[in-house]
């Protein structure tokens, strides 16, 4: 849906005004960066498209990659590239170190309104610090979409020490199905073999989570 097509008080200028920014999911700030949509593309849609480039990409991110978005020129790109730069500077904090693997939680609750499953991988150093977050793929997670070589590559290029897995549920319900133990245990096999630990896989949603170590589902 678009902005003209929402009620006043659901538009994203409007949210942030009543709400606050953090009340503001990822499409709707990247919404209010752009301004306006481009000839042919709404704002919303040209949002949501950047919104899964900048998941897919992470720290790679560069404005190439955002003008590779049809209709997207230099000028809106740089906008978007600025915001994020400027917010790195000033707000990320140092290495967040990880006591409980359901500490990664706040780094992962910006994926927990997406209408389709991510899976994410988060590297870990030799302290349990992140190290990098990264979006692995996007759709069903099973054993096709979620490889481990897909999934362990760029932890072995961070020089991880432990990683923790992590999807969301579109549906709200975060109980593991088969699917989801099964992916687990092949990525428990793998991480022993390379040597990378395998800490937890976390199943989120807005209602909640599941965790796998929590519930002594990593033995």
């Amino acid at each position: 849906m678009e902005i003209n097509q929402l009620a006043e008080e659901e538009r994203p200028r409007e949210k942030l005004l009543q709400y606050g920014s953090s009340y503001l999911n990822d499409t709707e700030l990247i919404a209010i960066i752009l301004g306006s949509g481009i000839k042919g593309k709404g704002i919303m849609q040209l949002a949501r498209e950047i919104v899964r480039i900048i998941d897919r990409s992470g720290d790679s991110l560069d404005i190439r990659t955002l003008m590779d978005v049809n209709g997207l020129g230099i000028a809106k790109a740089s906008l978007i590239m600025a915001a994020l730069e400027f917010s790195r500077r000033r707000f990320q904090p140092s290495l967040k170190r990880i006591h409980l693997p359901s500490d990664v939680l706040p780094a992962l609750a910006h994926y927990a309104d997406r209408t389709q499953e991510h899976f994410i991988c988060i590297s870990l150093n030799g302290a349990y610090e992140i190290l990098q977050e990264r979006v692995v793929s996007i759709g069903l997670v099973n054993r096709t979409m979620v490889h481990p070589r897909e999934v362990f590559s760029d932890p072995i290029k961070d020089r991880a020490t432990a990683i923790i897995c992590a999807h969301n549920h579109p549906s709200g319900n975060t109980e593991p199905s088969q699917e989801d133990r099964d992916v687990t245990k092949m990525l428990r096999q793998a991480g022993k073999v390379l040597g990378i630990e395998l800490l937890d896989h976390i199943i989120f949603s807005q209602k909640g989570y599941y965790s796998f170590a929590e519930n002594n589902e990593l033995v």
